[in-house]
């Protein structure tokens, strides 16, 4: 209904004199209503810009957990090598969050999730093959691929909830400012979902872990991957912002379903 009236409004149409609900509301909503009906029609397309980003952000995904078998060491602090690339992942949920609304980067999350499962899979069948009488690189291969189960399902789980809920919180926010501070929006979101993620993980991969010395980790973790956001994040708003002028589209998400299980509004 509110998208009628948003229709009617833009139109002319309208008893004069009449003030409308939205209208009530404040200039900026009105113009959030009416750049969503704008941007109603494309929401059904995808560019080429959005397919190769979505590629990109799988291939991040996959990727961190390949890397996520070497640990390093900055000074006294231990982390794994995911946390290298795996922030790029937010960053490029929050390009998808902001410029296509959270529809689209739920159906990219989902993408990723599903060939993440799928690499997962199959590279537990490969390392479950017998190897040649030559080769001798059958431990390596095991240590990267065969990843034990809780640690692979902990992966897939913490990833998939994490991803949802910084999508989640940047979207709410952004109908809720009109579209004003995408800096702090990127923060606050990447802040909620980094922290659901280790909230996850960590506690699955790492049980019987004392609760210090765990919640020492997950500090870390958080702290890094956020701070690693912080610093590119004049990056990620150039690029936001080149999206939204390149792809004509800046979404709003008025009037949607947030059900993370649902494939279509």
């Amino acid at each position: 209904r509110r998208a009628e009236e948003c229709e009617a409004l833009a139109r002319g149409d309208g008893a004069p004199g009449a003030r409308s609900p939205v209208m009530g509301a404040g200039g900026n909503k009105f113009s959030v209503l009416v750049n969503h009906l704008k941007n109603k029609k494309m929401n059904k397309k995808v560019s080429v810009t959005f397919l190769l980003l979505a590629i990109l952000f799988t291939v991040c995904l996959i990727a961190s957990n390949l890397f996520a078998t070497k640990v390093f060491a900055l000074g006294s602090l231990t982390l794994r090598g995911a946390v290298v690339i795996f922030p790029l992942s937010y960053i490029l949920n929050d390009c998808f969050t902001e410029v296509w609304g959270y529809r689209k980067a739920r159906l990219v999350i989902w993408t990723a999730f599903a060939m993440n499962f799928f690499v997962a899979v199959t590279g537990q069948l490969v390392a479950f093959l017998p190897g040649a009488s030559f080769w001798d690189g059958a431990e390596h291969f095991n240590y990267v691929f065969s990843l034990a189960p809780k640690v692979a399902l902990a992966s897939l789980l913490a990833f998939l909830a994490g991803s949802t809920l910084n999508s989640l919180v940047l979207s709410k926010m952004k109908v809720a400012t009109s579209g004003k501070g995408f800096s702090v929006r990127a923060i606050l979101s990447s802040l909620a979902g980094e922290l659901l993620d280790s909230l996850i993980f960590m506690p699955i991969v790492f049980w019987g872990t004392p609760l210090r010395a765990l919640s020492m980790m997950m500090l870390a973790q958080v702290t890094f991957k956020v701070c690693y956001e912080i610093v590119i994040l004049p990056v990620t708003a150039a690029v936001v912002k080149a999206l939204k002028k390149s792809e004509g589209v800046d979404e709003y998400d008025v009037n949607i379903s947030y059900n993370p299980f649902r494939s279509t509004d």
